[in-house]
């Protein structure tokens, strides 16, 4: 008897080749039954073809198509933010199936698995957010356990050899959907973005620094909520690790900062830094942020497919 569940990956690049190669190899819960493209010469369609998975290169339209369809019950986009909704659109037809968005669309809520899964059970399209939320946000979330955060901001380098053309073409959706999910997924009442293109030789790995400023609070106790939250992590991001200690500073009542949307604020700065080599499935190592997405996106399937196994 087959004790998982087929799921099929819109988007035969980079990101979605990587995701059915970790299915493939690490899938506990999910099984790989389709690869979907638009580009029949892709070398994700190929690698799919000859690791015995069914594909179609006439995307989600050629999708629905397909023998393995009625079975599926999980899919992955990798496409982009316009395609999704055209893929979203034809998929919410089917009550059965389950949408996990990899695209900057956010037509469903944000997740970000060790943080908010529970709260989204009920969703049949969840968004993943950006590279930088994954790495990011649960480092607030895990200060804002400890301390109300009144502010986060988190800086995101990539090698440039890491960004492809839907990367940069997103560069404003990137600052503004990461912003939007510190608020709503980090507790952070305001929520700021910057991304870094580091054009390095050899590349780097993707580095994050994550700056909170939250009410007084005990420092070791914030420390603690931290490190806890990296070994979470790492459960599925295994490249993921503080790349130094957790530094902390007293912003003092009479000498605060000023924070657009908050003004004059003071309180305890909390400084993360924090590191993440891909696993080397199929991007380099130093492709952190694109391996984090499939890992976080791989993970939000098995606890889908999960509870399935169990309802």
């Amino acid at each position: 008897m087959n004790h998982k569940i087929k799921v099929a990956i819109i988007g035969s690049g980079n990101i979605g080749t990587d995701l059915m190669i970790k299915i493939l190899r690490n899938g506990q819960h999910l099984e790989m039954a389709a690869m979907v493209g638009i580009d029949p010469n892709s070398d994700g369609l190929a690698r799919a073809n000859r690791m015995g998975v069914a594909t179609t290169h006439e995307g989600v339209d050629g999708l629905l198509k397909m023998e393995a369809w009625e079975d599926i019950k999980i899919i992955f986009d990798a496409t982009s933010a316009k395609a999704h909704l055209y893929n979203w659109d034809k998929i919410q037809t089917f009550p059965d199936k389950r949408i996990i968005d990899l695209t900057p669309a956010a037509v469903g809520p944000y997740l970000v698995p060790v943080v908010n899964f529970e709260e989204n059970l009920d969703h049949r399209n969840v968004n993943m957010v950006t590279c930088g939320g994954q790495a990011t946000i649960p480092m607030v979330a895990a200060v804002n356990q400890v301390s109300p955060v009144l502010y986060g901001e988190i800086v995101a380098s990539i090698a440039s050899k890491s960004a492809g053309p839907g990367t940069r073409a997103n560069i404003d959706e990137f600052t503004e959907t990461t912003a939007l999910a510190i608020e709503k997924v980090g507790g952070a009442r305001r929520g700021k973005a910057i991304i870094v293109l580091n054009p390095a030789e050899p590349p780097l790995v993707m580095r994050d620094t994550v700056f909170t400023l939250s009410e007084p609070a005990d420092r070791e106790a914030i420390r603690e909520s931290i490190h806890k939250m990296v070994q979470e992590i790492q459960k599925y991001v295994p490249g993921y690790q503080l790349h130094q200690e957790v530094q902390f500073e007293d912003i003092p009542a009479e000498e605060p900062v000023f924070i657009e949307g908050l003004g004059k604020v003071s309180g305890l700065k909390t400084t993360i830094l924090l590191q993440v080599k891909g696993a080397g499935h199929y991007l380099p190592e130093y492709a952190g942020n694109l391996d984090i997405m499939t890992s976080a996106a791989l993970a939000t399937g098995e606890k889908m497919a999960a509870l399935a196994l169990v309802s």
